[in-house]
């Protein structure tokens, strides 16, 4: 594996224009892009924190994976995310290990990074997302 560091911590909320004033104006953050990522029914806000970032995420479908989040346990916690080096490689490393991936090849995710998710199954709970940026 060729994990670089925490590139973000994913937080599911009902809505980004309430929840954006707090990171902002209590926390002294500075939201610098929204985006919306159709394919995965998501619009996304992002915040830096040194290396790391945190993601708001509002579903923009109840029947998305963010809107079934909010329905079934509320606000919170999403995902947690982690910068590779070669995302192809290190999924194909994880699977011959017996990881159950939920993505066993990378898609387009917020900001053009190649993203993948591992299965909450495989790692104690948590829903583990794999990010690279092939620009750097």
């Amino acid at each position: 594996m060729n994990l670089s560091h925490i590139e973000h911590l994913g937080i599911a909320v009902k809505s980004l224009e309430e929840a954006i004033p707090f990171w902002e104006n209590m926390l002294g953050l500075k939201c610098y892009a929204i985006e919306e990522v159709k394919e995965q029914k998501v619009k996304t806000a992002f915040f830096q924190i040194g290396q790391s970032k945190i993601e708001l995420l509002e579903s923009t479908d109840p029947e998305g994976p963010i809107g079934k989040f909010i329905e079934k346990k509320g606000e919170g916690i999403h995902h947690l995310a982690i910068a590779v080096k070669g995302i192809e490689n290190n999924l194909a490393e994880l699977d011959q290990k017996g990881v159950q991936l939920i993505d066993k090849t990378p898609r387009k995710g917020a900001e053009g990074l190649d993203i993948a998710f591992i299965h909450p199954k495989s790692t104690h709970g948590v829903l583990l997302e794999l990010c690279e940026n092939k620009n750097l």
